[in-house]
């Protein structure tokens, strides 16, 4: 059902079962299976947080290298407003505009330009359309996908409006069309990312059939040879820098929702906090709201997994940077209009459905609640599911057995033994011969399950763990 692109990777090499990653997947996408993660691509959103919390860098983006500059006759940049946040003591982000020139680029648009655009734009949608209200900002990738898969009710309130990214590729394309005469595939338009999310979005947009990014680099891989250009910039760079207040403040959380001009909007970041968020705005709680900015990334997008620099560090970075510029530097022109809104529609796709029809997946939830009455409720996570609902809707799917519950298993074992122990009672009243053959049995079934709750009591290690289990 998944025909989209995903940036995000594992590297089962690197893998070692535990289950960080399951526990903090937004959408329960991972599995923990024969000792190693498996990332179900058509829950996936690319919002990045399993690499975040991988303590054995298993998980990992897929992008772009520098190289790809020489692909091109002709190459265009295009920075995101957080990539200002990544230096220190910066005072102007002419100089980060430069040394992009200097690494190899010909030429800049600035991504916090196209924002300006998108501001402009998103307050004259506010003013002609009272009846979507909250609007929801449709600048996080992950956040619409998010959405598209969990939050169907919720698509008719997204901004159908296309990113900052994307107003930044069209226009670069074109002016740099204009300037140099080249075809299109001559130019190379090159999208500089702080996260997954944005990688993926240039392979397979929402709301536009195509995108105009043809590469997308990582701001930490570029990092270092931007820093080193940026100490052979003078103390007078050119003046290349066409945003402003407003469109540098994107890099951050809230950023967006303050270029609107309006107290009646809520700023969230965090994959947790945002799902918090869409689930009380499905409960209609929210009712003088007017926008609604939700970003996957802590922070904002200075918190995208790809940058190099301390998220709450970055942000304070870059509201310092823009105390002194000016409010707005770009604004609408009439041929703007035509490519700033969405082309096609967000549509929703019923990716946790447990059956292909109305009935079946009744019949399959109905599965779910027995199953679940067996299951401790205690979302371990020791089965390689994140929770035991998620283990119940594996196993209706046929992609898991209830033996996989540690607890579940435990307690068959001890319900086993049991049942062993009356047969033999029972034997050994008939047959003597068949008593001992039975308590021999027994004890040994016993001593399975003495070792099984001496697991629990170990200290230092996980008692449920499978290498262990298996060791013993």
């Amino acid at each position: 059902m998944d025909k989209f692109y995903h940036s995000v990777r594992l590297d089962q090499d690197l893998c070692m079962g535990c289950i960080n990653c399951i526990k903090r997947c937004p959408t329960q996408a991972i599995r923990v299976r024969n000792k190693k993660a498996q990332i179900n691509s058509k829950f996936c959103i690319d919002c990045g947080e399993c690499i975040r919390v991988c303590p054995h860098h298993a998980k990992h983006a897929v992008y772009d290298k520098l190289e790809v500059l020489k692909q091109y006759e002709y190459t265009v940049a295009l920075p995101p407003p957080s990539l200002y946040s990544q230096f220190n003591h910066l005072d102007d982000i002419n100089i980060v505009l430069n040394a992009l020139l200097r690494m190899g680029f010909d030429d800049i648009y600035e991504v916090s330009a196209a924002a300006e655009l998108v501001s402009e734009a998103t307050r004259e949608y506010l003013s002609t359309h009272p009846d979507h209200m909250p609007v929801i900002s449709t600048a996080c990738p992950s956040v619409v996908r998010l959405i598209r898969v969990r939050f169907p009710n919720l698509i008719p309130n997204l901004l159908p409006l296309n990113p900052p990214v994307e107003i930044a590729a069209i226009l670069a394309l074109r002016k740099a069309m204009e300037r140099t005469g080249l075809k299109r595939e001559q130019i190379g338009i090159i999208f500089i990312s702080p996260c997954p999310s944005k990688v993926t979005y240039a392979r397979s947009p929402l709301g536009i059939t195509h995108s105009e990014v043809d590469k997308v680099l990582a701001v930490k891989d570029i990092y270092p040879n931007l820093l080193a250009c940026m100490k052979t910039v003078g103390e007078d760079p050119d003046e290349i820098g066409t945003s402003g207040k407003i469109g540098v403040s994107w890099g951050r959380s809230g950023g967006e929702a303050s270029g609107l001009f309006t107290e009646d909007y809520l700023a969230a970041d965090g994959i947790e906090n945002v799902i918090r968020v869409l689930e009380d705005m499905e409960d209609k709680k929210f009712t003088n709201l007017k926008f609604v900015e939700l970003n996957a990334c802590n922070g904002g997008c200075v918190g995208g997994v790809l940058n190099v620099e301390n998220p709450y560090v970055a942000e304070v970075k870059l509201k310092r940077l823009r105390k002194y510029m000016p409010v707005a530097r770009t604004h609408m022109m009439p041929d703007t209009e035509a490519f700033i809104g969405w082309d096609s529609k967000v549509q929703y796709e019923p990716v946790f459905h447990l059956g292909e029809t109305m009935m079946e997946s009744f019949q399959r939830l109905n599965q779910v609640e027995e199953l679940l009455k067996k299951f401790p409720g205690l979302d371990c996570g020791s089965c390689g599911a994140p929770s035991c609902k998620a283990l119940a809707e594996d196993i209706v799917r046929g992609e898991a057995k209830d033996s996989d519950c540690v607890y579940f298993l435990r307690d068959n074992v001890h319900k086993l033994t049991e049942e062993v122990t009356r047969l033999a009672e029972d034997f050994e009243k008939e047959d003597a011969d068949s008593g001992k053959r039975m308590k021999a049995m027994t004890s040994c079934i016993q001593r399975i399950s003495q070792e099984m709750n001496q697991l629990d009591q170990k200290e230092g290690r996980n008692p449920y763990d499978s290498k262990e289990i298996d060791g013993k």
